[in-house]
């Protein structure tokens, strides 16, 4: 069967990188979707990807044959690997090339892949034979077991790399220790979040719009889709045969702003804001009660129990005022004097233990690092805020039933 290059000469999509449903116009030639769709994004890759097409087109049709696609998304190499790779469709006729003259980028690169691909399954592979195709048949059969996103991991039993330097190997750790710092919720569900290799159920990220930076796309699949189960598969990285590493400095600069990025579009900001004019109030009710009780023109009490019972009295002022503004939409989902009185309680003690952070974290910096103590104070007091807010978010106000 003889096939038209020009028909598998993809346009380049524009706009939001989104992905949308599968519509009847992407059905396959056969007159239903594709089972499997494949992303190879490449960049003077010329050497590599006739073997890449090879191997890959042999792996698949010997167990999903006529079910599959692989799609070449090529940066306009310079060595024309775009050109090459057309000039494979005839005698592979599940290869389709998309050629991006104006964009860059091996992570967009992906995302546009998967916006014209015609599978329910949506994977990427690198083009540069670094990434073993045998193991696509363990991530398909993951998938097909049930989980949303199928990994290939380095960092997993039976997996590995092969040749990598202390250098490298320190890179990858630390960049993978400051995603856990960073993304804890994200970065920690996979064992290797730095992985090029992987596969998607498209449904899990169907209208999600992605916003990657730098060339790791598989943080922002499980920061912004909807991602249940996810397995992992060993594989060992294999060194490049032919061309050169486009690994660089740039690159872990580009996903320390990935990181970042994905931190603050989780980040409930709007809701942070309230909590932290909450928080100011509070102060404001601490020092007046503070004063009423101690000050000798007043009360007179004495320092420690005027301050513990002002201290409890900014407590319950922001209390009511998270409860009925920054937690509002949240409490409301949970009715009742009970449910009330148990969020105080759960308040109170989050903040009970935020002030003993605020405390040892005040040590910390002015005794051991020597800040300034006014800074250490207001790094602690900072810090503390965020501790407040997330845990509070997460228990005092997390809706674990919902009202009829």
């Amino acid at each position: 069967m003889s096939v038209n290059p020009a028909k598998s000469r993809l346009s380049v999509p524009s706009g939001s990188l989104q992905i949308s449903e599968l519509l009847p116009s992407l059905s396959g030639t056969n007159g239903h979707f594709l089972r499997f769709s494949l992303v190879i994004p490449t960049y003077n890759e010329g050497k590599n990807i006739k073997d890449m097409v090879q191997m890959l087109s042999q792996l698949l049709d010997s167990v999903i044959p006529g079910d599959y696609e692989l799609i070449v998304v090529d940066d306009d190499s310079p060595d024309r690997t775009w050109e090459v790779a057309q000039s494979l469709i005839p005698e592979y006729t599940q290869l389709r090339v998309m050629r991006r003259q104006q964009e860059r980028g091996l992570s967009t690169a992906v995302i546009r892949g998967w916006q014209v691909a015609r599978g329910q399954i949506l994977g990427v592979i690198d083009g540069d034979l670094q990434h073993p195709p045998l193991v696509l048949l363990k991530l398909l059969a993951e998938i097909e077991g049930g989980a949303d996103l199928a990994v290939a991991s380095r960092n997993v039993e039976g997996g590995g790399v092969s040749e990598w330097s202390f250098v490298r190997r320190f890179l990858s750790r630390g960049a993978q220790i400051l995603g856990l710092i960073i993304l804890p919720e994200v970065v920690g569900r996979v064992d290797d979040p730095m992985s090029g290799y992987f596969m998607v159920r498209r449904c899990a990220i169907v209208d999600r719009t992605l916003n990657p930076l730098g060339y790791k796309i598989l943080i922002e699949v499980i920061g912004r889709g909807k991602i249940g189960q996810i397995a992992e598969v060993g594989y060992v990285f294999q060194e490049r045969q032919e061309g050169e590493s486009k690994v660089t400095w740039k690159q872990y600069v580009e996903y320390l702003g990935h990181l970042l990025r994905l931190r603050f579009d989780r980040w409930p900001l709007a809701r942070f804001l309230r909590f932290g004019m909450v928080g100011l109030s509070g102060v404001f009710v601490d020092m007046t009660v503070l004063y009423l009780l101690h000050d000798p023109s007043t009360l007179g009490w004495a320092l420690t129990r005027s301050k513990i019972i002002s201290a409890e009295v900014a407590i319950i002022n922001n209390f009511i005022w998270n409860d009925v503004w920054t937690f509002g939409d949240m409490a409301n989902r949970q009715r009742g004097r009970r449910k009330r009185l148990k969020r105080f309680l759960k308040f109170n003690i989050v903040c009970l233990i935020g002030l003993v952070l605020n405390v040892l974290l005040l040590n910390v910096l002015f005794n051991f690092l020597n800040i300034h103590y006014q800074l250490a104070n207001l790094i602690a007091i900072a810090t503390v805020t965020f501790w407040n807010f997330w845990i509070n978010m997460k228990l005092s106000w997390r809706v674990t039933e919902i009202n009829n």
